[in-house]
Parts: structure tokens; sequence; C-alpha cells
């Protein structure tokens, strides 16, 4: 059986913190990080080219934070250094895959992860180590999805697939509403007229500017990191060109 080949050759995934906790939405749970981990091996092992930015919301969101009276920068600070613990987390789980892995932090702690250099990380990912970027962009007032677009537009990645807990993007929550509509495409102006909660504003903007796809899917379908990746019609892709066909 002839080895399966990637669609998209340099790939930057975007995990949300809470993925990592599963149902119990804080922490992190070993069950749920090591299932990941198995599916980025897979994905390695056809010869994709992976870089990879973690949320932090499984253990602080500087947002909701700030949205009870602290201070909007010491909060997001808070919550880039829970990135960093959701990365070295993943980290741990990959190396016991076998998988090679570096983590790159935007915030500088030698003791834990490289800083982040772009050409180093280019480096890494050309001889097929996984790139874990961590502490988003080092700066408050951003999101690790503006961060996930940042570094995908850096290190000259493909397309970005962001990992969600539903199969793609809806005209309404699927959880509440058993009428709700699966687009198979958006453009980013649809994303952003519609206000539709997939990445923040800056990030699509991001994304736009450069033609860069978001593919959103559900990562609790085992295999659907590889499917997707493959080119596979999983999930919903936001380009530019027309889209808002639903399924």
């Amino acid at each position: 059986m002839s080895k399966q080949k990637p669609k998209y050759k340099r790939v930057l995934l975007k995990l949300s913190g809470e993925a990592l906790a599963g149902e119990g939405g804080y922490g992190i749970n070993v069950d749920v990080i090591k299932s990941i981990a198995e599916q980025i091996k897979e994905v390695m092992g056809i010869g994709v080219e992976l870089g990879i930015v973690i949320g932090g919301g499984n253990i602080f969101r500087g947002v909701a934070a700030a949205t009870k009276g602290m201070d909007r920068a010491s909060s997001d600070y808070m919550g880039m250094l829970a990135t960093v613990i959701n990365s070295l987390a993943l980290q741990d789980a990959l190396e016991k895959e076998g998988v090679y892995c570096r983590v790159q932090s935007a915030i500088e702690m030698h003791e834990l992860a490289e800083p982040y250099i772009r050409r180093r990380a280019t480096r890494h990912l050309e001889k097929g180590r996984v790139v874990i970027f961590a502490a988003g962009t080092g700066n408050p007032f951003f999101t690790t999805d503006t961060a996930a677009a940042l570094r995908a537009v850096e290190i000259g990645a493909d397309v970005i697939i962001k990992a969600t807990k539903v199969d793609g993007i809806y005209n309404k929550d699927p959880k509440k509403f058993n009428d709700a509509k699966m687009f198979k495409t958006l453009t980013y102006l649809d994303v952003l007229k519609k206000n539709i909660k997939i990445m923040d504003s800056t990030a699509i903007t991001l994304c736009m500017d450069n033609n860069l796809p978001i593919i959103a899917f559900n990562l609790n379908k085992e295999g659907n990191i590889k499917r997707v990746v493959c080119g596979e019609k999983v999930g919903t892709m936001v380009t530019d060109s027309n889209g808002g066909d639903k399924e």
C-alpha cells in the first residue's frame, strides 16, 4: 500500500487550551493529550512539516480576567504563561510517541524553551521536527488565534488548520440548535461580516491579507488531522474565493 501524500506540505495546527482538557474543561487530560500526540505522529509519518500554536484557556483566560477588573496587560501575560504549560505538556506527549519536537517561546525562558527565532523554527521544520510556538505573540492584547496566523505567515505555512469540537463552521451553534447548517466554504469577508467566532478579526484579516486558507475541523474524530492535510473534504474551508455553501 502506497504512502498517502499530503496536499499541504507545511501546516500550522491551532489547538485551543480547552482541547487538552477533554470533557473536564479545566487542566490537562493525559488521555486526550496522548490521543492528540498519536494523531500528530500519524501526520508526521507522511512527511508533513507541522507547527502548532496552543491556547491557554484550560488554565487561564486573560480576556475573562480583564472583564472582572484585572489589568488587561497583566492578565494577558498570565494567559501567555498558561500556553507555555500546555506546550510543554504536548511536547512531553509527542516525545513519548517518538516524535522530535521543539518548543519556541515568544517570551524568553531559556530553561524551558528556545526563544522564538523564525529561521531556527523553519530549520526545525525542514528537519522533520514539530515546532510548538508558545506564549502567543509575546504581546498583550493579541490572542493565540492572531499568534497562529502570524506564525503561519512567518514560516510560510500552506494552511492553518483550526481544531474545534464540532465538524466545522455553522450558521448557529449545532449543540444548541438541531437545524444548524454547516458551511463547506466561506470567504474571509463572510466570516468578518457575519461576525463568525472561528478566529478573531485580527487573525482573519492577517490570513486574508496573505491569502492563507483556514480549515476548521473536528479534533475529536480520530484521524481527522491526517484527513485534512491530505485534502479530504473535512470541515469548513475559509479562503478568498466565493463560499457560503451549506451542506
